[in-house]
Formats: structure tokens, sequence, C-alpha cells
């Protein structure tokens, strides 16, 4: 028998007005799992983390239901039980740290106030269980007096895991944590996130442009595009043996080639949310589209056995996926080197 997941997301949507930005996902998410959503710039992936923690934008319309199991077997609405939530159950680590760590208090008083609003610890206790966060993450406890703009661009990344983490949620979303730093630090900070995050015995959303570190430390992947569903499975098998020209489009503009060959490019740009096309809205720029693809919207459909020890199938949103050949860099043939 499968297991229950942790958090349950079914025909999830995200509108402004008559345009929607995340159209219908689907997707569980397990105890333990670390899910990665990517896609280009304008995918939706960022609107969907914060969907997911209650946090989608003033002025959105957020539809379908986002539940998180509670203890008793049952689950709970998340948006409406946001409040609640967060610190405890569910955390964020941001894609900006500086503007998600306040400029007026020290870094460590900052997380003894996370650790107090969830537990009631005393000041005392509650800055040592801070200090001792910091170091985890490799931040001397001597800096918990330091000010964010005191702290390199590595370290505030770190600290704002430290406090995503102290209580030990069950739920982490990390929202693009590596945007601003170069590969070194790109790495390193990662290579916390998941140390802190399997200390914690959490399940991590990981949301990344870096398909590298999806390779690396991701399970299962969610690809986006135009605010919808293309591919998800395990890493393995999506990146294995992409069954959408989307996927195999992103991965093979990642494939080194020789000098003078062609780099392979998707060509034009992702449709803006108010301006879908009727049928598939990748169609306009896919190589395999024909007429019922620039007619009728595709729904996501089963191409794969089971994986990660869940029910969970290869499924992809295309209506010629069985013609995406194995290697599928010719499909994209682009500019010279």
């Amino acid at each position: 028998m499968a297991a229950e997941p942790l958090l349950s997301v079914r025909d999830l949507s995200v509108a402004f007005g008559a345009v929607e930005a995340v159209r219908g996902l689907t997707f569980d998410v397990y105890d333990g799992d670390v899910l990665a959503l990517v896609g280009e710039s304008g995918a939706g992936k960022s609107l969907t983390a914060r969907a997911l923690l209650g946090m989608a934008p003033r002025g959105a319309t957020v539809g379908g239901s986002v539940r998180l199991r509670k203890a008793d077997g049952a689950d709970e609405p998340v948006g409406a039980r946001a409040d609640r939530l967060w610190g405890r159950r569910v955390a964020l680590v941001p894609q900006d740290a500086l503007s998600a760590l306040s400029p007026v208090h020290p870094v460590g008083d900052q997380l003894a106030a996370a650790v107090r609003s969830v537990t009631g610890l005393s000041r005392k206790d509650a800055r040592a269980r801070a200090a001792l966060a910091l170091e985890r993450v490799g931040i001397p406890a001597a800096r918990c007096r330091a000010y964010p703009h005191e702290l390199s661009g590595g370290m505030r990344q770190r600290a704002v895991i430290a406090m995503a983490t102290v209580n030990e949620p069950e739920l982490i979303v990390a929202d693009e944590p590596t945007t601003a730093l170069d590969p070194d630090l790109r790495e390193q900070v990662l290579h916390v996130l998941a140390e802190q995050r399997e200390a914690a015995g959490a399940a991590l959303v990981l949301v990344t442009h870096d398909l590298d570190a999806v390779r690396a430390h991701a399970g299962r992947v969610l690809v986006m595009y135009a605010g919808g569903h293309v591919e998800s499975g395990p890493v393995d098998r999506v990146f294995g043996r992409p069954r959408g020209p989307y996927t195999a489009g992103l991965l093979a503009a990642l494939t080194p080639v020789e000098r003078g060959r062609r780099l392979p490019v998707i060509a034009g740009s992702p449709p803006a949310p108010g301006a879908l096309p009727s049928g598939c809205a990748f169609a306009p720029r896919c190589p395999l589209a024909d007429d019922r693809c620039l007619t009728e919207r595709p729904e996501p459909q089963a191409v794969g056995g089971r994986g990660g020890g869940h029910e969970v199938v290869h499924e992809v949103s295309c209506h010629r996926w069985d013609a995406v050949p194995e290697s599928a860099a010719g499909l994209f043939a682009g500019e010279h080197a």
C-alpha cells in the first residue's frame, strides 16, 4: 500500500483577474521527499511555491486545494491555517536572504525570535538554540551578534536555512535559494540545505533553474511551462529519457557540444499568461507540433512505471510524447558555437 503524502496538491491554480498564471497543477510530496520545480523564468514556479505556503500575492485568487497531512492521519488546508503552520510545520528559504532578514536586528536575535515564537523557550535558551543552529550551518556562534549586512552572501543564505530548519518543520519550500551566489557557494549552500533537511527529517520543494542541482539533490522533478504541468516523475526517469519536447529542449541546451557545432536552443519565448494559445502552450515553439497540438490542450498521462517507493509515475502533458527521440538535441539546433 502506498504511503500517504505529506502534502497533497490538487488542481492548483493562481489567477489575477481573468489571467491564470498557474494552471491546474496536481502533485504530492511525501515524507523526506525532495521535489524540484523547474522551467524557464515566468513558468510559475515561485508563484506555485508561494501558493503552497498560503503566501500568494495580494490580488491573486487561488483555486484547487493544498492540504497538509496531520498527525492523526487527516489533513488540513494550508492556506486557511498558514499562520498556525508557519515555522511549526512548514518553512520557507527565500531567494533573497538580505531582503528576508531584518537589517536592524542581529542575525542571532532573529533566529532566537523564531525559536520563541514556536517553542516558548526563555530568551536565554532560545539564544543558545539559535547559536547552535548557526553553528550547524557553518556560521560561528560568535557571529550571532552580526547584522545581516556584515555577513557574506553565502553566510546570509545559510542563516536563512538555519532559520527555516531551527524548529524542525515537516516541509521546507526553497525558492531559488542559490540565485545570487557563485557556483562554488551554490553547491555549499545546497549541501547545507540537504544536511539540515535530513537532520530535521523534512520534505523539500526546491524551486530552481539549476538542472545539475536537481540531478544531485532531488528525487523527483516537476517541469513547468506557462504556468502548467509539462512533465513529472523520478529525476532519473525524466532526465534520463525525457518524453516531453520542452524537457528534452531544456536538457539538450545543457549538453556540451564540440567547437563549431550548433548549440541546441529552444527558439522563441514563452507566451504571456494572458495570451495562451488554444492548444498546447508550447506548440508555437515545438518542432514536433501538429494540428492537434495547436487546437487541443494536452492533459497529463502516464508514460512510465513507479519510482522512489511511492505510487509515482512518469507523466507528461504532450500529444507527441512518443515521437520524441532518445537524443533530442537535433530537434533544437541553434546557432554555431
